[in-house]
């Protein structure tokens, strides 16, 4: 459907000016090697893995109050805890490391609280749907 004034392009005209682009686009990115896909994993990465789990102002509380501090390797378990809890697709875990109980958001890969598991009153840890032992 062509106007005759020449103001307008047909469906037929844009059609091949913008889908013409976007394929030419999609291409010279896979030429490159890189896809879209590969750039999202990536800055997942680089957001859950180089930083490790965050830990809400909640939880930062929590660890001052109760005098829990993490060694490295116990952060590195945490991590590695909510890592295995993500690709389960569990979206609220427990992560148990050592003798302290974590409450991770995993989606978010944020601790939302923790404790020392002596003082739960009794052993009772509601909305998670998993939970994960490192």
């Amino acid at each position: 459907m062509k106007l005759q004034n020449n103001q307008f392009l047909s469906i037929e005209e844009l059609q091949a000016k913008y889908f013409v682009q976007s394929k030419q686009s999609r291409k010279s990115m896979e030429a490159d090697g890189i896809s879209f896909q590969d750039v999202l994993n990536q800055t997942a990465k680089d957001v859950g893995g180089a930083n490790g789990v965050k830990f809400s102002k909640h939880a930062s509380n929590r660890l001052a109050e109760r005098g829990i501090e993490l060694s490295e390797g116990q952060m590195e378990r945490l991590q590695s805890g909510t890592l295995k809890a993500g690709a389960k697709g569990i979206k609220e875990s427990l992560v148990i490391v050592d003798q302290l109980a974590f409450i991770v958001n995993v989606p978010n890969n944020t601790v939302v609280t923790a404790m020392k598991q002596t003082e739960t009153e009794e052993s009772v840890f509601t909305n998670i749907d998993g939970a994960v032992i490192v």
